[in-house]
């Protein structure tokens, strides 16, 4: 009997401590499902704002705004899949198949214009080009002009300009990942089209672009999402699109549920770009030779040749960031009191304030995300992952909309309760704080701090988690104790790209930054707005620098991992 009832005892021990496992694992789906919810929910209440009635404000917007924001933004999308696809397939082209002068230099140069945003390159650009600018100046005191109607200059405030700034700004979203498609192609693939007569060109456009298409669509879609969610450069420039629709007819006409339907036909446009992703590669199916790839011999450039390609290679970089940042820091140095006083340390304060935060509580979420995928990888799980990773493909402007509305709706809810039972009025919990602010941000950025993390662990061999498991620990404290450790330089690299892209983040913050709490993104806007470039300058010189350091990081990983040439 004693032995029997040891026995009782042992099963019902092993049963307790299976339930308990499984109630763990549970509680590792439920923070799953619930950070894909709360991810999704912005997009959500946007889509369920399309139907409601909005009496005539729509009618009169469909009427009258609505054809230019769609032309103009089908301009954009056109102008800057051209410019975007010229710069960075050239010149990936160049630094991965070519030999030139400078070349290991342009490797990793080529992506800085990454940290400057569009919006810091119209403000510089029309200061510079502007009637007043030293370019028409020098060039009226050359030709002895004295008027403009003397001479023809282009106008940069147009949708022309914007295509350019976007273009300069986005490019290396494809030069990147075109450039590793390149390196990543099969010698003997090229080698057998030299064979066969083709030349350079040919096997450019014959060979290694058609192998490339599906990496340069998915920086193209990268570009154009990006291009749709900009609000400071088009706003700047006067061209309306549906991210300055939406300011204005939420703040101008005080028409919230009909920004919403300007966010939701806004998302039209980004699922037809995944769509058309998606669509371009249907019956397209390309794969590489097996085994492990030597780099594919470099066409020697020489004379003219390796000059055209240095031109080439340096004009993207000296357009899109050297230009800009160096307008930007000559305004600071020569105006140093004026633009780096007490306000200026106000500003970085919020925004460093902001920015850590979300970084820190995107990577503890983009961890719990990998992690649970890690435990189980059905296809609930990974679907759960991907909606919480889809804001990335949606805009700031609408983001804000989607977390406003139903935010609004709450804390009415709250002080009507509040004052019905209670007799008090209490303020707004949550609406115009930082923490709807820190929640857009969340919501846009989690995708960039996911992806970092779900790198750093799939590299940790699933052996280590079953030795944890034998020593007897438990989910949590394998990912505390084993993992965490492992992933730190991936860990930190999610913080720091989630970091930076908050610091430049512009849309969601002009809509959702609290009450006499502006960044340095906002503050750039501002002056900005109101011509005063030289008080922007310092504000937008610091975004510039932040926003150099994962661009860096970024550019030393990608040389890392280059493939080894063959000895």
């Amino acid at each position: 009997m004693p032995a029997i009832k040891k026995s009782s005892s042992h099963w019902y021990s092993e049963t307790l401590k299976i339930w308990i496992s499984r109630f763990r694992f549970n509680g590792w789906m439920v923070a799953v499902f619930g950070i894909a919810f709360l991810a999704a929910l912005p997009v959500l209440v946007v889509l369920g704002s399309v139907f409601a009635d909005t009496g005539e404000v729509w009618s009169h917007l469909a009427s009258t705004v609505m054809p230019r924001y769609v032309a103009n933004s089908l301009w954009l999308m056109l102008g800057v899949s051209l410019g975007v696809s010229v710069i960075g397939v050239g010149t990936a082209w160049l630094v991965s198949l070519c030999r030139f002068p400078g070349r290991g230099l342009f490797e990793w140069g080529l992506l800085l214009p990454l940290a400057a945003p569009a919006y810091l390159l119209a403000y510089t650009y029309t200061d510079v080009l502007e009637y007043y600018g030293p370019i028409q100046t020098g060039l009226r005191s050359l030709f002895g002009w004295e008027s403009a109607t003397d001479y023809w200059f282009p106008n940069v405030r147009s949708v022309g300009g914007a295509i350019i700034m976007f273009s300069l700004t986005l490019y290396p979203y494809v030069y990147m990942l075109a450039r590793v498609a390149f390196l990543e192609q099969s010698t003997r693939t090229l080698e057998a089209s030299r064979s066969l007569g083709c030349g350079p060109w040919r096997s450019f456009f014959i060979i290694a672009l058609p192998l490339a298409r599906p990496s340069i669509m998915a920086g193209l879609s990268l570009a154009l999402m990006e291009t749709l969610n900009d609000f400071g450069a088009v706003q700047f420039f006067g061209v309306s699109t549906f991210t300055t629709g939406i300011y204005r007819t939420w703040f101008g006409m005080g028409e919230r549920v009909a920004a919403a339907q300007l966010a939701a036909m806004l998302m039209l446009f980004i699922l037809a770009l995944i769509l058309l992703e998606k669509w371009s590669r249907r019956q397209a199916r390309y794969y590489q030779a097996g085994g492990r790839q030597q780099r594919s011999s470099a066409y020697q450039l020489s004379g003219w040749r390796a000059q055209l390609a240095c031109l080439a290679c340096m004009t993207p970089i000296g357009l899109g960031l050297l230009t800009p940042g160096g307008v930007l820091l000559n305004m600071t140095l020569r105006h140093w009191h004026q633009t780096v006083d007490s306000s200026f340390v106000t500003l970085a304060s919020h925004s460093v304030l902001l920015a850590t935060i979300t970084a820190g509580v995107a990577m503890l979420a983009a961890l719990i995300l990998a992690y649970g995928a890690r435990l189980q990888n059905s296809p609930m799980i990974r679907l759960g992952v991907r909606i919480a990773s889809m804001g990335y493909a949606t805009p700031g402007s609408v983001i804000a909309v989607g977390i406003l509305i139903p935010v609004t709706r709450l804390d009415n809810a709250i002080a009507s309760w509040a004052q019905t039972t209670f007799g008090l009025a209490p303020r707004l919990l949550f609406s115009g704080t930082i923490t709807a602010l820190v929640f857009a941000y969340l919501v846009r950025f989690l995708a960039v701090s996911l992806g970092t993390v779900e790198s750093g662990l799939t590299k940790i061999r699933p052996s280590l988690d079953d030795a944890a498991r034998s020593l007897g620990y438990g989910p949590t404290s394998t990912l505390m104790k084993i993992h965490a450790p492992l992933m730190g330089t991936s860990l930190l690299a999610a913080v720091m790209l989630v970091f930076v892209d908050v610091m430049k983040e512009l849309p969601a913050t002009l809509v959702m930054r609290p009450f006499n709490f502006d960044t340095l993104a906002v503050q750039v806007y501002q002056y900005a707005s109101d011509e005063r470039l030289v008080e922007a300058s310092a504000p937008a010189l610091m975004i510039v620098i932040v926003g150099l350091l994962p661009v860096i990081l970024l550019s030393w990983r990608m040389t890392q991992s280059r493939p080894s040439k063959a000895e």
